[in-house]
């Protein structure tokens, strides 16, 4: 049994950051492209609770979405909101996503153990928060990455191993 095609929306939280200066963004793009996954869109939003939250359940309705990937808003300034956002949509959290990713990050960037990221699934769409930096979106992607595709797969009703 071949595995579910990954398909991907990147939303970047931010109130901020331009197209030209995604470059959080830009970098999970080429992340989930080297891991074969096909990115259907990249998106950019403010920072804020009720944005976050319609935009993630947007995101989770479209039928050609499996994965979303958010990076930015995941921190202690007061609008940092994406955690909050994701855990009021999520049906099932998934923990060990965010305990790994704080872990192994940790060793190397004592301060990621700030990070209250959230990860979870609503329907058949896994949902990832990553941290807002260039280099804190690919530690923590390195982390769960060899997750996802088994992840994605058993939300869309494939249980057998691979």
């Amino acid at each position: 049994m071949s595995r579910v095609q990954i398909q991907a929306v990147v939303i970047s939280v931010s109130d901020t950051r331009q197209e030209s200066d995604d470059v959080s963004g830009d970098a999970l793009v080429g992340l989930l492209q080297e891991m074969g996954a096909e990115v259907r869109e990249k998106l950019i939003i403010s920072d804020d609770l009720v944005n976050i939250k319609e935009t993630l359940i947007e995101q989770c309705g479209r039928e050609d979405v499996n994965l979303i990937v958010t990076t930015g808003g995941t921190g202690f300034s007061p609008r940092d909101n994406t955690p909050e956002a994701t855990l009021s949509v999520i049906e099932k959290e998934a923990p060990g996503f965010a305990e790994a990713m704080r872990r192994e990050t940790a060793i190397k960037t004592p301060l990621s153990m700030l990070s209250r990221a959230v990860c979870g699934s609503r329907g058949n769409t896994l949902i990832i928060n990553l941290p807002g930096s260039p280099k804190g979106v690919t530690e923590c992607f390195e982390v769960v990455k060899p997750a996802i595709p088994h992840a994605v797969d058993l939300l869309a009703g494939r249980t057998k191993h691979h």
